[in-house]
């Protein structure tokens, strides 16, 4: 059996990330910053009669919180296969560049870019004891800095100073962490899971939530020819699903 962590799992893309995991034979630790809200989510899912699932504390901008998750989840595997960085914030409004606060961008990239980074070095000891191990940085086609310059973009008129800067700054780390293991059975991608209806953007996306999770999951099972190092919206690009950093 293999084994993922999914982060910001109790709810929403990541819950439903954590499920199609789930029904593809993983085991599944949920990270959730709410334990309660973790075991509860857990409960849905062995309700639908999967038990390979197990709630773990996760706060991603807690330091201690992520050593914790790892001592956790290192006394049950010596092993982790697949690590979805899924958490994250919106960061409120207004985000126009000149009306953003420093506390908006401070919280916002701790959360979401910081995050990411404490809990890709917290378990990589983990990943590399995968025979196959995946990443998958859960961004956005907005963290597009092409798309955002392109008037003909469709959400050329949808800016944000504080979420597309923190989905660039994402899009830059995954670069240089899939470059790092460019020699590795490692293979490490920046999804976009498309503009879904969730409680993150105030149910406004059309999209659904398990339409995103196959985008996402799609790049966590991928072979050893798959891609690594890329960035891939299949909202924007329904063929290939390759977007411009």
């Amino acid at each position: 059996m293999k084994f993922a962590l999914v982060t910001g799992a109790n709810k929403s893309i990541g819950f439903e990330v954590a499920q199609q995991l789930a029904q593809e034979g993983m085991y599944v630790y949920l990270g959730s910053r709410s334990l309660e809200n973790g075991v509860e989510a857990v409960g849905k899912l062995k309700a639908k009669g999967l038990n390979n699932a197990e709630a773990i504390q996760l706060d991603i901008t807690d330091d201690e919180s992520v050593i914790k998750a790892r001592k956790e989840i290192g006394k049950k595997t010596n092993v982790l296969d697949i690590l979805i960085n899924n958490a994250g914030i919106y960061g409120g409004s207004p985000q126009t560049a000149l009306d953003s606060t420093i506390d908006q961008f401070k919280a916002v990239y701790d959360a979401n870019i910081y995050g990411a980074v404490r809990v890709t070095q917290a378990f990589i000891d983990l990943l590399k004891e995968s025979s196959a191990p995946r990443i998958v940085n859960v961004s956005s086609s907005q963290g597009s800095i092409t798309l955002h310059s392109d008037p003909t973009y469709k959400y050329y008129d949808y800016k944000g100073a504080v979420y597309l800067s923190f989905k660039s700054a994402l899009n830059m780390y995954t670069v240089v962490l899939a470059y790092e293991f460019k020699n590795s059975p490692f293979k490490i991608n920046a999804v976009c899971p498309g503009f879904t209806k969730t409680d993150f953007n105030g149910h406004r996306g059309p999209g659904t939530v398990k339409d995103a999770g196959k985008r996402i999951v799609k790049y966590a099972l991928i072979d050893n020819d798959g891609p690594t190092g890329k960035f891939f919206s299949e909202e924007n690009n329904p063929e290939t699903g390759a977007i411009p950093w």
